[in-house]
């Protein structure tokens, strides 16, 4: 399904690390080339020309962004450097001021380390308390269980849409609506899911969500906060200087600008944001709903023909994404993804910066198969026949 458009797969791989990075379309390079080589000016700082050229290519992306995930206002869409960023910002310049002593916070154990360490962080300083919503017995999050988890001190349920270990789409717009009905917030890690699945924030009624370019075929150093605009306009930056201020004096006194410059101090990533939206368009012709329902294809598949091996445990056989999590008896991990490489498949091997789902799963390293639209089931079928191999255990040994 598009291959043609992703000049790394001529190069003899088999690329299942989606989950991480995905590999990136010709239109990126040809966007990001056409900024530097045409008009390679800074955003939001001159009055000629080129520079409001900048401006407007800038200010298209973040309108694709609004649209692709159907916010209300550009004013509701800051870009960052990625998802670790903007959960950062969103909790130190937003939650920081609305929690306080005693405050619960609702996790997960097969949280990313982005959506677990700030609030570790925060509760250290505040006083906050962390609880972990359970997981079910095929390691998923459940509106039942989060019902469970809540109390009437509970003020926000933070957690990914699609958990990057486990892979289980989470009832999102269920759990935001039963946590409306008790004046609790939900911020929502959508790095996982963003690039895989139609999103529409208010349809899910999301109070904020962080996500990525990189894992969604755009560049690395850009990301995206979301947040309602109600909400949003109450945050507080936590990077000051250029850019976000309207005046400052040096008797102290400043005027910050209002969102969404407040929260892109600095000269910004404006070739990887200009990159950026010619991505989401690339995205747009080829229909969020095409990418899922074939990315579920090949993920039932891979499901199906991993099962034919007695050797392979399969972790998260009844997850609904495009993330596959296995193990082969006896073999570690990271020596089971080096033995892989040397098939040219790339695959990912270890705790996946979800360090505490041992916590649940009982093991702390396992082997990541993470799908994309322009994967088939030929590669699948050679993943299928590598791991077949008699000798396999002799040859990493």
């Amino acid at each position: 399904m598009h291959r043609d458009d992703f000049l790394m797969l001529k190069e003899n791989i088999i690329y299942f690390d989606n989950g991480a990075t995905t590999l990136k379309p010709k239109v990126l390079s040809e966007k990001v080339s056409e900024y530097y080589n045409c008009y390679s000016a800074n955003a939001h700082r001159g009055d000629y020309s080129l520079s409001v050229k900048v401006d407007h290519e800038y200010e298209k992306t973040r309108m694709l962004v609004k649209d692709f995930i159907n916010a209300k206002s550009t004013n509701e869409i800051a870009f960052t450097s990625g998802t670790t960023d903007s959960l950062n910002k969103i909790i130190f310049g937003y939650f920081k001021y609305v929690l306080s002593k005693g405050d619960e916070v609702l996790l997960d154990k097969s949280e990313h380390a982005s959506n677990v360490l700030p609030w570790f962080e925060l509760a250290d300083e505040l006083g906050l308390v962390i609880k972990y919503i359970d997981l079910d017995k095929n390691h998923k999050i459940t509106l039942e269980n989060v019902k469970k988890t809540i109390t009437d001190k509970t003020k926000v349920i933070s957690i990914a849409h699609i958990s990057n270990v486990v892979g289980d789409i989470r009832p999102i717009k269920e759990i935001c609506e039963y946590a409306h009905s008790k004046d609790i917030l939900v911020l929502v890690d959508g790095a996982q899911s963003v690039p895989h699945i139609k999103i529409d924030v208010q349809a899910l009624d999301i109070d904020f969500l962080a996500f990525s370019a990189h894992k969604m075929y755009g560049p690395t150093g850009v990301g995206v906060i979301y947040g309602k605009e109600a909400l949003l306009k109450n945050i507080k930056p936590i990077i000051f200087g250029g850019g976000m201020n309207s005046i400052y004096n040096s008797d102290f006194t400043r005027i910050y600008d209002e969102l969404p410059s407040l929260l892109e101090a600095g000269t910004p990533n404006i070739a990887g944001v200009i990159g950026f939206g010619s991505v989401i368009e690339y995205l747009n012709k080829i229909g969020m709903d095409n990418i899922s329902k074939y990315e579920r294809e090949l993920k039932d598949y891979a499901i199906s023909k991993l099962k034919e091996i007695d050797n392979v445990i399969i972790y998260n056989e009844f997850s609904e994404s495009s993330i596959i999590t296995i193990n082969y008896a006896d073999i570690f991990a990271q020596d089971l993804a080096i033995y892989l490489d040397k098939y040219n498949i790339c695959v990912r091997a270890g705790n996946h910066c979800s360090k505490i789902l041992k916590d649940e799963i009982n093991i702390k390293n396992t082997v990541r198969i993470s799908l994309s639209f322009y994967n088939t089931k030929e590669e699948i079928d050679e993943l299928i026949r590598v791991l077949k191999n008699p000798k396999i255990k002799e040859e990493i040994l």
